[in-house]
């Protein structure tokens, strides 16, 4: 089964998440969100994978970026075809199917709790977060899952997304703290150090979790 993997140029690793979808089977083509204009045809696809992004869907600098990859989740969302957004690409996904985008009043960074109303399929932590922004979820979307924050889970058909990132292993989370990370850590009152330590004490939960979402997205879908 073919896939398109919807990410930045510098940070595509799709993690467990892409794992789980090897497992089941699941080959992918690389579309990086600078390059539009590069990326394969929907046709013959069976399933959009959205990672998360250091953008921000209001960012004119980066709208016809933002188009393009709304463009793509509408007609995948109108074709049936399966869709699987995480952190940007549930922003961008909320923002092409109807709902909103806007600066959460608060952000989150760092490993946390969920509130979920299915925690035997989307469990309710601990999760990876490291965003600033908030969904509402589009009209007839279904949420699922919920932090003190906003929304982080919903689906609308074929189409689920979650604001936490379930991908994130130990090696993305390395990449994430160092340089322009870790400084963005120290002025949330946080340190690389402490995020690296969360993360190896909450890594193999999180995997299993992970694992149980993918699990269930492929076998509903």
């Amino acid at each position: 089964m073919r896939a398109l993997l919807i990410a930045n140029q510098n940070d595509a690793d799709a993690g467990y998440v892409g794992d789980r979808f090897r497992f089941h089977g699941y080959s992918f083509t690389e579309c990086f969100r600078e390059h539009p204009d590069e990326w394969p045809d929907l046709v013959g696809h069976d399933l959009v994978l959205l990672l998360g992004s250091e953008w921000s869907v209001y960012w004119p600098e980066v709208a016809d970026n933002v188009a393009a990859e709304a463009a793509l989740i509408r007609a995948a969302h109108e074709r049936g075809v399966p869709q699987f957004g995480i952190c940007f690409g549930n922003q961008s996904m909320a923002f092409a199917l109807g709902g909103t985008v806007e600066r959460a009043r608060e952000p989150e960074i760092g490993w946390y709790e969920v509130v979920s109303d299915m925690p035997d399929v989307i469990a309710e932590g601990p999760w990876l977060q490291w965003h600033y922004d908030v969904v509402t979820v589009p009209p007839a979307a279904t949420e699922l899952a919920r932090s003190v924050v906003g929304p982080q889970a919903w689906q609308l058909g074929r189409s689920f997304c979650t604001q936490f990132h379930p991908e994130v292993h130990e090696s993305i989370m390395a990449r994430w703290t160092k340089g322009p990370g870790a400084a963005e850590l120290e002025r949330m009152g946080s340190t690389a150090e402490q995020v690296m330590a969360e993360t190896r004490a909450n890594i193999q939960v999180s995997r299993e979790h992970a694992e149980q979402l993918v699990d269930w997205f492929v076998a509903s879908r």
